[in-house]
């Protein structure tokens, strides 16, 4: 990957590992709206260790994202992260949808983006 898509998509690892790392942080920290966002699940028998998993897995793949040889490892899990937030926001949340789109379509690209480097490892 060389010229501006390779700039674009270094970017995007820096600033979705920063996103993912400050969410996943914030979650197994206890951030009251984290908590109580995840208090929604409690009606499908879902506790709060659900987000000590979230919040475990967005830091895995948030760390994943430094080396181009785990990044389409970390794409990958922030990928899932982020279509499960989707059906999150759609079906229980019931809150801004769109961020859970574009973050899916953008971290979508950057693990694309490293797929040959599972050949190369």
């Amino acid at each position: 990957m060389t010229g501006i898509q390779g700039k674009i998509i270094i970017v995007l690892r820096i600033l979705f590992g920063l996103v993912f790392l400050g969410a996943g942080v914030a979650k197994i920290a206890g951030v009251p709206i984290m908590v109580q966002e995840f208090d929604l699940f409690s009606q499908f028998g879902i506790g709060q260790w659900f987000r000590y998993l979230v919040g475990a897995i967005e830091i895995v793949g948030a760390l994943l994202l430094i080396s181009p040889r785990t990044v389409l490892y970390g794409a990958g899990l922030l990928f899932c992260v982020s279509v499960g937030a989707f059906i999150a926001q759609v079906a229980v949340i019931h809150q801004d949808f769109i961020h859970t789109i574009v973050f899916a379509v953008l971290i979508g690209w950057v693990g694309w983006s490293y797929r040959g480097a599972l050949t190369k490892a």
